[in-house]
């Protein structure tokens, strides 16, 4: 049975004061969330421990944005896996197209950090997703497959079980454009058919949709058979907007 995860990744947005407002009107929803649903915080890491604290025993899972490839040393701001899972949280946010874009971020290096994170058995949540001038081109299928088969070619055996995906059209990231449910499910079939490919458990892999999610088209997006959930940017920001998608699916 595959897992229903719904992210909020809050990207580099915070403070003290919002953590406390918005976990506590996160909390206050989620008795009225299918328990087998799971509920994702993503904050920037310096409040990864006040979102900790704030959620308690609410059952709310936490991740972060980002992580290193490196175990430890002398690589200055990083974080390593290891510390991620020594401080609790669950979820590591790996390949988000703003990191590829503005960090310059490769596909051997998000293979690093996949590989990484599993080992200290961080679910890795592996973002993919074309760009506009790709999805004209034809070309939309090709990246995202290429980008999957890329960033998880050294995942073998119960590892697996710690892989989810989330297919990101870049040009629907905060711009308001959302690809169509049929789009969406599309491409996440897609994913899934190259998932058999590779040998892995493909109908155990969760596949997340993101791209300008929102209250109004959450439930059609969720509803499509290959669709488990989502990873929410702006909208995770409103502790109303959030709780009405996590409760959409």
């Amino acid at each position: 049975m595959r897992r229903k995860i719904v992210a909020g990744n809050w990207k580099m947005n915070g403070s003290s004061e919002l953590v406390t407002k918005l976990i506590g009107g996160v909390k206050s929803e989620l008795s009225a969330v299918d328990k087998g649903v799971e509920v994702v915080i993503i904050p920037p890491a310096l409040y990864l421990r006040d979102v900790q604290q704030e959620a308690g025993d609410s059952g709310l899972k936490l991740g972060v944005q980002n992580v290193s490839q490196y175990e430890s040393g002398a690589y200055t701001g990083e974080i390593s896996p290891a510390m991620v899972a020594d401080v609790g949280a669950e979820f590591a946010l790996i390949g988000h197209s703003e990191r590829r874009a503005l960090f310059s971020e490769t596909d051997e290096t998000i293979a690093a950090k996949v590989q990484c994170a599993l080992t200290h058995k961080l679910t890795a949540l592996l973002c993919v997703g074309e760009t506009l001038d790709e999805r004209d081109a034809g070309q939309a299928e090709t990246v995202v497959c290429g980008q999957v088969e890329r960033a998880l070619a050294g995942v073998s055996g119960d590892s697996w079980k710690q892989v989810v995906i989330a297919y990101e059209p870049v040009w629907a990231i905060g711009t308001g454009k959302t690809a169509t449910a049929d789009d969406a499910q599309q491409m996440h079939k897609t994913i899934r058919s190259l998932l058999e490919k590779l040998d892995a458990p493909a109908d155990t892999i969760s596949l997340l949709y993101g791209g300008s999610v929102k209250a109004d088209n959450a439930a059609q997006m969720f509803s499509q058979p290959d669709i488990d959930g989502g990873l929410i940017g702006g909208a995770s920001l409103k502790a109303d907007d959030f709780a009405r998608i996590f409760k959409a699916i």
